[in-house]
């Protein structure tokens, strides 16, 4: 094993003995917060969804985007027609754009790309076994109560919630339609045979009863998976009816898949940006005055080629956009530390340049969420990342 994997994995071990600490709540300055990750997987094409208008190179690089339609942010980027509510979400200042911004990964790998974006690592390659955000979690006292402080809505934990710290999977569309009795005869034989199995069997049947209790909507008869356009919203739904109980989850993320357009993406692109957007909604009254104190993380792994391609796609990239949304949020703004996207200003001739290192993003939100020491975020939670300052401000005081 190398130093520098040696050292990662001795501070998480280090960080898991904090999570043992019961507290009534995670909080900082005296808030109740709740966070939400949500992993845009495929590589969002950042220039289709958050459009340069005001860039004068733009018409040129992606002619006919932009015609009309378009919801202005400021004076430089629109959103895409599809995005009415994260627009009136800027415009009510509950959301932030964060736009050229990037992990630090310079691949064009799809596993690379998110192994770097999940683990927090500095580069691909190095084995990560633990995610940023779980190595977060374990630095945070736990809640009291029956249910894990986190949970992730997916079969199986993605990297990002891996690690030292306990966390949940749940996958929204499975057990609703289980028969009870052999629900009932699995928990019987797992508790006798692997109590832990039955306990996160249990688990499970606990979420989807109280859902289906409290949201009848929650559990299309369709099973739209959680990660898909139609699956997505419904599952922003039964997350925010988990995250409003008193010993809910205060950590969450989940998938969005489908960003990947290589072909033909203006259509598919405004059905993904559409499913986005009608689950930001959802999250929002779902959670009602519960929102006051959330902001959700929305990232991709990489952006897409600036020119489209021959079958009117975009190819994988580099630069992209984020977003932070929430009640908790100190929005109405995008930053940018603009590149442009004219020939010269290009990375290799055909990506938008990135120019906002998305962790700094995240420890930004992690100092404000939860009063987390630059140390701690540099050495643990993002190692080797001394040179990448958070970004401040993002959230309400």
């Amino acid at each position: 094993m190398d130093l520098y994997r040696r050292d990662v994995l001795t501070g998480a071990a280090l960080l898991a003995g904090s999570a043992l600490i019961p507290r009534a709540a995670i909080a900082a300055g005296g808030h109740d917060r709740r966070l939400v990750v949500v992993l845009l997987r495929g590589g969002m094409d950042g220039l289709a969804t958050i459009m340069p208008i005001g860039d004068p190179a733009f018409a040129d690089l992606r002619p006919g985007h932009g015609q009309s339609g378009t919801l202005p942010l400021d004076g430089l980027f629109h959103a895409h027609p599809a995005l009415k509510t994260l627009a009136a979400m800027v415009a009510s200042k509950e959301a932030i754009v964060f736009h050229a911004t990037a992990s630090p990964y310079r691949g064009r790998s799809h596993f690379d790309g998110q192994e770097v974006l999940e683990s927090g690592l500095a580069r691909e390659g190095l084995g990560a076994d633990s995610g940023w955000l779980n190595r977060a979690l374990a630095a945070i006292p736990m809640l009291k109560g029956e249910r894990a402080d986190a949970l992730a809505v997916a079969a199986t934990t993605p990297l990002l919630l891996r690690g030292a710290a306990p966390v949940e999977s749940w996958q929204p569309q499975v057990l609703p339609y289980a028969d009870p009795d052999l629900c009932e005869r699995l928990l019987a034989l797992y508790s006798a045979r692997d109590p832990g199995l039955a306990q996160a069997l249990q688990n499970g049947i606990g979420v989807d009863a109280f859902l289906g209790a409290t949201n009848d909507q929650a559990m299309p008869s369709h099973k739209a998976p959680a990660d898909s356009p139609a699956g997505f919203p419904t599952a922003m739904t039964s997350l925010a009816a988990l995250m409003t109980r008193p010993n809910g989850p205060r950590i969450a993320m989940l998938n969005y898949d489908g960003w990947d357009t290589h072909a033909m993406e203006e259509g598919r692109l405004a059905g993904q940006l559409s499913g986005l957007d009608q689950g930001l909604a959802n999250l929002r009254q779902g959670l009602g005055a519960v929102w006051q104190d959330c902001a959700a993380l929305l990232v991709t792994e990489f952006g897409r080629t600036a020119r489209l391609n021959g079958t009117k796609g975009t190819d994988h990239g580099t630069g992209g956009v984020a977003f932070l949304v929430g009640g908790a949020v100190r929005g109405g703004r995008v930053i940018a530390d603009w590149p442009g996207v004219g020939d010269a200003a290009l990375l290799q001739g055909r990506d938008l340049r990135p120019t906002i290192d998305i962790r700094a993003v995240a420890k930004g939100i992690l100092t404000d969420c939860f009063g987390m020491e630059p140390k701690l975020l540099d050495n643990r939670v993002f190692p080797e990342s001394a040179d990448v300052s958070p970004l401040k401000e993002l959230l309400k005081t």
